[in-house]
Parts: C-alpha cells; sequence; structure tokens
C-alpha cells in the first residue's frame, strides 16, 4: 500500500499565512482519508515535517500559502526540484538552516532529502495570499473560496496517489 503524508503549514496569526491550516481543517471535516494516508497540521515547526517522513512515504502533498505574484486566491499545484544538499555551498548551508522552526516548503524539502527521508514524489499545493504580513486571524475572501477548492484537489491526487502506487 502506498503511504501518503498530507503536510499542511501556516501561520494562522498572519491573515492568509494560514491558509495550510484552513485546507487541514477543511480535509478533517470531511471524509474520512484512505488507509495509508496521514494529515498533519505543522503551524510553523518545519521540522515536524521532517520527522514525520522518518515512518517513510511514498508521497508527501505540503499546502501553503505561495506568493508568487497572481492574483489572490490563484491556486498551483507544483512538483518541485529538490537539489542535492551535499552539493550546496557551507554558507548557502548555513542561511538555509539557521532557523529550523521555519516551515518554508524549500527547507523543509531539503532537510527532508539531506535525512534521506523525501519521499519519491513530491506535490505542493500553495495559494496566492492576499494579505499576510499584519496580524489578522481570519483569510481574505478569495484565499477562503480557495481553501475547499485545494482540499478537493489533495483528495483528487491522494486517490492517485493511493490507487497507482505513487502515481
Amino acid at each position: 500500500m502506498s503511504r501518503v503524508l498530507i503536510a499542511c503549514v501556516g501561520n494562522v496569526l498572519r491573515g492568509d499565512d494560514g491558509f495550510g491550516v484552513a485546507v487541514a481543517e477543511e480535509l478533517a471535516r470531511g471524509e474520512p482519508l484512505p488507509d495509508g494516508v496521514e494529515l498533519i497540521e505543522t503551524g510553523i515547526g518545519g521540522l515536524h515535517i521532517v520527522q514525520q517522513l522518518m515512518d517513510g512515504y511514498d508521497t508527501l502533498i505540503v499546502v501553503d500559502a505561495l506568493a508568487r505574484g497572481a492574483a489572490p486566491g490563484t491556486l498551483v499545484v507544483a512538483e518541485p526540484c529538490v537539489p542535492d544538499p551535499s552539493s550546496m555551498p557551507v554558507e548557502e548551508w548555513r542561511s538555509q538552516f539557521s532557523n529550523l522552526h521555519l516551515a518554508e516548503p524549500s527547507r523543509v524539502l531539503l532537510m527532508a532529502r539531506a535525512a534521506g527521508v523525501l519521499p519519491v514524489r513530491v506535490i505542493l499545493i500553495g495559494c496566492e495570499p492576499q494579505a499576510c504580513e499584519d496580524y489578522s486571524q481570519t483569510l481574505s475572501m478569495p484565499v477562503q473560496v480557495a481553501v475547499v477548492a485545494a482540499a478537493a484537489r489533495v483528495r483528487e491526487l491522494v486517490a492517485v496517489a493511493t490507487t497507482a502506487g505513487v502515481g
């Protein structure tokens, strides 16, 4: 059976940065996930994802706010390329890992690869935020709308991963 980890990250005190946490809540409210699928919500504690990956997974789905300059609420589904950390200069290594509490996907994925626990398939579901710099515990309307669509997309990806191996 293929194992899938869904890791939802974000800061619920920074408005739209709480997108991943909202998606985790939406997934938890819905139909139970299939056997072999784990859902974790890590807040801003990225190291927890790496620790969870040590249990062995075939697919990792990371859900997070992702600013790329698109319209707020725009969803992006991508399979990131994670570089080999052994080829990084020491200064770059230090800058990437100076704060292990940050859940920035690139850092988490790089650390997982360095630890030898990065799954064969990694998928990032990102949502363009409208506002995540000021203190706020609510999502903007475009991001609220995107939460349901993102949860549905996660379920689609999980169905593919669990029925077709790593998929």
